[in-house]
């Protein structure tokens, strides 16, 4: 199939005009010059003679010499491209010093299909993205080999090292000249490593060697949900994962002497390596040269190493140029000051036995400011609502903390963008692009616009009752685009504030509907937001399954205005959070259970403060970060203003609540903490206390807490806060006070582990565990933060974008309930939405 070229004719055919035809021979040991008078390009159908000329290089009206280099080298450029098969320049003939050549050439094969066999299709659409195989390219042994080469890497790395691939050849029937290319794949049998010897290590034990190796894992059981496949190019790095161990240790020499795989069976591989560790080191002297900024003994402390430590140049190295999420590091100081082109080189100076002297030479550089700031991917959101986020502004001086990261962490809390694509580890969600002639860097934010508005349609008929809800969230409204035409694609959207309409029905048995709007940025200048909701709900006597008057009813109509500031201090991570609430209870024979009264009305105006610190880095599955509050709500002392006569218990209840005074106060913490990869550990702790003013006239029958079960009455039943405890029945761990509930103070503990299973924009899922425990107690001198309710059990969390949050958790509750005997053991619960 492949043949060598001539490189150049020594026999041509010649034709002159006096004479017939006859052979020409050109002399090897007598060299002549030759004019070219034309050149002719035959043999090829996918290209031009044009084409084939200009990499040549040769042209009519050259000089050349024959037998010479030109024509030996011009065959060799066609040959380079291997798009041919046979290769000949040839003399068509030769008048007077003139000579006339054709350059003959014998395409190679196309391949008019490409296909594979053996392996299922998404491998095969794997393949054939990862070779760039196209119809119409060339065969040849190249492109053979490098292709064979590239599925077997590709099923090497997947576990599979011992596969064949056989390539099948059958010529084009329709095609001329065109070859149809079929790659047999046999993948053989998954190998897997069943064991990792080491040899000559002292200092490190084998399996904290083994643990330094993240990817190349042998065949144990505390292995079990690590991949086992061998792959050569994680191997390499492991084996450095192994010198940085011994790095840290001290053993700045160790070396690995040897690698070698041995085959134990069919299906299984073992490696083995030898080690050399040396002696370890210790630091003796660090001076600094070239700092200004820091003084020498405030950069000694930063660093944190003293002379005697053990010598080890990754932390030495992470303390100068990296960054720790636990403590400040060098690098850290001088990015978050401005200095992007700081550099600290550590020089060993002199080593004496097994101690190192250490110069660190210190490039400070001048303050870097942002420059451009550009803005990638907001098809929706308007772009004043995103550089309103940020903290990298034109002119602003460079950090790293307070400058991009914090940026970062704004959009990804936003809502409206991607979190997992901005904050990806491959930094595909932004780029940092330093300008050392000028001093200054330019950001871009690769922005991915998220489906955050949410619909919830449902409705059935059962019980002799239609049960429906209808509700509406958009999180991207735009109220300045509400008489805006063109804006409505479905509705004005791209100022980031909230509409939300909910409608809720089930009969005659309960109504509700509620609204809210915020604005996150009141004015469009400062971070003041702005929140309105209104709400009415009605819930009666009536039956699902029974035809029943409807005697008994509870009607609750509420509004209330928020203003949200934030702090500058004691960090800007603080927000202050006030609200004016008012609420109308109307109660009609309603059972006394619920408020400890059935019949009247009561008000309710309160005034709502809360200071919170939300440093989370996305609001779904957060990493890192922390998120505390600490809020009051409070009525005015009505029964201050009253005669210290008053004889509460003479009243009747509907005069005693008319106007509810109380005082609440709730605290409510979380701390998230990444341990290995996206493994995520969340502490949680929660306190609430419901005081009253006048002892005599006691609580208020309405804002106390239900504790236990889900969190969720099934519907908004105002009057009450509903706290989730799982592992138990829904309110069982309410105290009751003469039948009704009285929980005053509560407190609840939750320690969960978390990993994500998905992380998309279409839908984002991860899995918990979780041990908890709370209880709720009648009155502050009852309680006892030791004496809870515990449980332990796993859950899934699910992220839809036009569905919301949706949640599932077993819960065992370990602790018998007094006063609901089968309230605890094992308990689903459902959730709708985010709750702390």
């Amino acid at each position: 199939m492949f043949t060598a070229f001539s490189l150049c004719a020594l026999y041509a055919t010649a034709q002159s005009p006096d004479s017939a035809q006859a052979p020409l021979t050109f002399d090897y040991a007598n060299p002549k010059q030759y004019v070219i008078g034309d050149i002719t390009v035959s043999g090829v159908k996918y290209y031009t003679a044009e084409q084939i000329l200009s990499l040549t290089n040769l042209s009519a009206g050259d000089t050349i010499t024959v037998p010479g280099e030109e024509l030996a080298k011009a065959a060799r450029k066609l040959w380079g491209i291997r798009y041919f098969s046979d290769i000949s320049i040839t003399a068509t003939k030769v008048v007077d010093n003139k000579i006339y050549l054709d350059i003959f050439l014998a395409e190679r094969p196309r391949v008019s299909l490409w296909k594979f066999s053996g392996v299922k299709k998404g491998a095969q659409e794997d393949l054939t993205t990862r070779l760039g195989l196209r119809r119409g390219s060339e065969y040849s042994e190249y492109v053979i080999n490098t292709a064979i080469a590239s599925i077997k890497k590709y099923f090497a790395e997947k576990g599979y090292l011992n596969a064949e691939v056989n390539v099948l050849q059958t010529n084009d029937t329709v095609v001329n000249n065109a070859v149809q290319v079929t790659f047999d794949i046999d993948r053989k049998k998954k190998v897997l490593i069943k064991e990792i010897t080491f040899e000559g290590n002292k200092e490190l034990s084998r399996g904290k060697l083994s643990r330094a190796m993240k990817k190349t894992k042998a065949n144990t059981l505390w292995n079990l949900f690590s991949s086992k496949k061998f792959n050569e190019e994680e191997f390499e790095n492991d084996k450095q994962n192994i010198i940085t161990k011994y790095n840290e240790r001290g053993y700045r020499d160790a070396r690995i002497v040897s690698d070698s795989i041995y085959v134990i069976n069919e299906k299984r591989i073992g490696v083995k390596l030898v080690v050399d560790e040396g002696i370890p080191y210790y630091f003796r002297n660090i001076s600094w040269v070239g700092n200004s900024k820091l003084s020498t003994q405030a950069l000694s402390d930063i660093l944190g190493i003293k002379k005697g430590d053990i010598y080890d140049n990754v932390l030495m190295n992470t303390m100068l140029g990296g960054v720790d999420d636990k403590k400040l590091t060098i690098s850290t100081w001088y990015n978050d000051n401005g200095y992007l082109f700081f550099n600290a080189t550590p020089i060993e100076t002199n080593v004496v036995g097994d101690s190192i002297d250490v110069e660190i030479r210190m490039q400070e550089g001048d303050q870097a400011r942002w420059n451009r700031i550009i803005i990638n991917g907001n098809t929706k959101t308007n772009e004043r609502v995103i550089r309103r986020e940020l903290w990298t502004k034109p002119g602003y001086l460079y950090s790293r903390a307070s400058g991009w990261e914090r940026s970062l962490r704004e959009l990804a809390t936003n809502g409206n963008f991607d979190p997992e694509r901005l904050l990806s580890p491959d930094g595909s969600g932004f780029r940092i692009t330093p300008n050392p002639q000028d001093g200054t860097v330019d950001m871009t934010y690769n922005l991915t616009e998220k489906a955050n508005d949410q619909l919830e349609l449902s409705g059935g008929w059962g019980g002799n009752t239609f049960v429906g809800t209808v509700g509406v969230r958009f999180m991207n409204f735009s109220l300045r685009r509400l008489f805006d035409k063109r804006a409505w694609r479905p509705v004005p959207s791209g100022d980031a504030q909230t509409l939300a309409l909910r409608f809720q029905m089930q009969g005659d048995y309960y109504q509700a509907f509620s609204f809210n709007f915020v604005e996150p940025w009141l004015g469009g200048k400062k971070r003041n937001s702005l929140s309105l909701t209104a709400y009415f709900t009605r819930e009666t006597n009536a039956s699902y399954y029974t035809f029943q008057t409807i005697d008994k009813w509870m009607n609750t109509f509420g509004l209330s205005v928020g203003m949200g500031r934030f702090l500058k201090w004691p960090d800007n991570y603080f927000q202050l959070y006030n609200e004016i609430n008012f609420q109308r209870y109307d109660l009609h024979e309603w059972p006394a259970s619920y408020y400890g009264f059935s019949n009247g009305t009561s008000h309710n105006a309160n005034w709502r403060i809360m200071l919170s610190r939300n440093s989370t880095d996305q609001p779904f599955y957060p990493r890192r970060g922390s998120d505390f509050s600490i809020g009051l709500q409070i009525t005015p002392p009505y029964s201050l203003f009253r005669p210290s006569t008053t004889d509460y218990e003479a009243m009747e209840a509907a005069d005693r609540y008319k106007w509810i005074e109380f005082h609440k106060w709730t605290f409510k913490g979380a701390l998230f903490t990444q341990i290995i990869g996206d493994l995520v550990v969340v502490s949680r702790v929660q306190f609430g206390y419901l005081g009253y003013f006048n002892k005599r006239l006691g609580y208020s029958p309405f804002e106390g807490f239900v504790l236990g079960g889900d969190g969720m009455a099934g519907f908004n039943r105002y009057g009450q806060e509903n706290i989730a405890l799982r592992g138990y029945a829904n309110s069982s761990i309410t105290p009751l006070v003469d039948g009704a509930y009285a929980g005053h103070v509560y407190d609840k503990f939750t320690l969960e582990l978390r990993h994500p299973i998905i992380m998309e924009q279409q839908a984002s899922i991860y899995a918990c565990l979780f041990l908890e425990g709370g209880n709720a107690w009648s009155d502050i001198a009852r309680f006892n933060p030791f004496a809870i309710k515990r449980a332990a059990g796993l859950g899934v969390k699910i992220m839809l974008p036009i569905v919301g949050i949706l949640g599932i958790d077993w819960g065992y509750g370990f602790d018998t309930v007094k006063d609901y005997p089968n309230a605890n053991g094992g308990n689903f619960a459902f959730t709708f939405g985010m709750q702390f």
